[in-house]
């Protein structure tokens, strides 16, 4: 659940909040408010690029589908030694 913070405490804070967005490695949003209405999403950047790069490949019709799919074998049991998959991808 994001912390609120108003637009004027989020100015005042803004120096700190990296630091309060991190607890205990994880990573925490902040929710700006003005007139009590959410305008703003602050968040540590590692969470925006995770963010960023689901959507990305959520995006991607064919890449969503070959990554269903290899959810379905692997939970069927059909999967591929380490070293096979090396050979298949010549490493």
């Amino acid at each position: 659940m994001p912390h609120t913070l108003s637009m004027m405490e989020a100015r005042k804070q803004l120096t700190s909040l990296p630091e309060a967005l991190l607890h205990d490695g994880q990573a925490d949003v902040l929710e700006v408010t003005r007139r009590g209405k959410p305008v703003l999403a602050v968040m540590p950047w590692e969470l925006y690029e995770a963010v960023s790069e689901t959507l990305e490949v959520m995006g991607d019709t064919e890449l969503t589908a070959q990554l269903r799919q290899s959810i379905r074998e692997m939970d069927s049991g059909i999967l591929v030694s380490w070293q096979d998959a090396k050979k298949e991808i010549g490493l």
